[in-house]
């Protein structure tokens, strides 16, 4: 049996109401044949006579009472579909699984949620944190939909699009003399406090840090940017951080200096060229892109 014609249902529906083809027709704008001709249709693929006439009254026969038990609950999960779907159409609703690292997490996208948020109520946006490699094997399997990670990144299947350089500075405990920029040679003589093993970000600055020549043991390998700042703050060692992720306060109880050489790492949106952008994706998307524009916080 082929699936239920909704139109034909309803046209059943109003005629049993109404008790009367002609009354159905005039309410539906058709003509009194066009709604015979679709109740017949109905009772044809049912296999069964809905309509019964009594004088000139159109009442539903037995089978028509067990369709008018349904019909009511058949008509409001096919309306509740149609709006469900109508308002991914509209762009009102839709789910994003964004993942990034902790500190793009933390500095760079409170601000640009929020906004969306406010212009998009029903956006559900779920946000994974995790280092760049899992976050691209994450993308790659379509478990999440934009990665936001620190390049490079290859693989045919990925559309890349860079965004911003994420700068590196150098912070003290307070009252630290140290010269206006800061070399690999001046850090590697002081305790120092870095990331975790294994990270993008621990890769770049000890590779930055070996142009001292000289072996570098830290005193401390923290996986958390926060963590890494309280620990200068309290005179513990010294450190290399991304810029974006000091706040004010933080350059009031810090020495902050850049570094010379530059140290920096550039970040992109990363999706599957093959993910469909329907209108919650377009929108997150767009916003993400205004980060090139963002300023580390002064």
């Amino acid at each position: 049996m082929t699936a239920l014609n909704l139109d034909y249902l309803k046209t059943f529906t109003l005629v049993a109401e109404l008790g009367s083809f002609s009354a159905a027709a005039e309410r539906l704008g058709l003509t009194q044949p066009a709604i015979s001709l679709q109740v017949r249709a109905l009772e044809k693929q049912l296999g069964v006579r809905l309509v019964e006439r009594v004088g000139r009254t159109a009442r539903p026969s037995p089978a028509g009472d067990e369709l008018l038990a349904h019909a009511g609950r058949i008509e409001a999960a096919a309306n509740q579909a149609i709006e469900a779907v109508a308002r991914h159409a509209k762009g009102v609703l839709g789910r994003v699984r964004l993942g990034t690292g902790a500190t793009p997490c933390a500095f760079l996208l409170p601000p640009l949620l929020a906004d969306l948020k406010r212009r998009f109520p029903d956006l559900d946006i779920t946000v994974t944190t995790g280092n760049s490699a899992d976050i691209v094997r994450a993308v790659d399997d379509n478990l999440l939909d934009i990665g936001l990670v620190s390049l490079p990144v290859s693989g045919r299947m990925f559309d890349i699009t860079p965004l911003f350089d994420e700068r590196f500075v150098a912070i003290a405990p307070p009252e630290t003399a140290l010269l206006d920029t800061v070399t690999p040679d001046t850090l590697a003589q002081r305790p120092l406090i870095l990331y975790e093993p294994g990270a993008n970000t621990r890769r770049i600055t000890d590779e930055w840090l070996a142009a001292s020549g000289s072996t570098v043991k830290p005193v401390m390998a923290l996986g958390s940017v926060d963590a890494i700042k309280e620990m200068v703050a309290v005179g513990l060692g010294s450190a290399l951080v991304p810029e974006i992720a000091l706040r004010a306060s933080d350059r009031e109880r810090l020495v902050v200096r850049p570094l010379s050489p530059p140290l920096s790492r550039r970040f992109a949106l990363l999706l599957r060229r093959d993910k469909r952008l329907d209108r919650a994706l377009r929108e997150t998307l767009a916003a993400l892109k205004t980060l090139e524009v963002l300023e580390p916080a002064r």
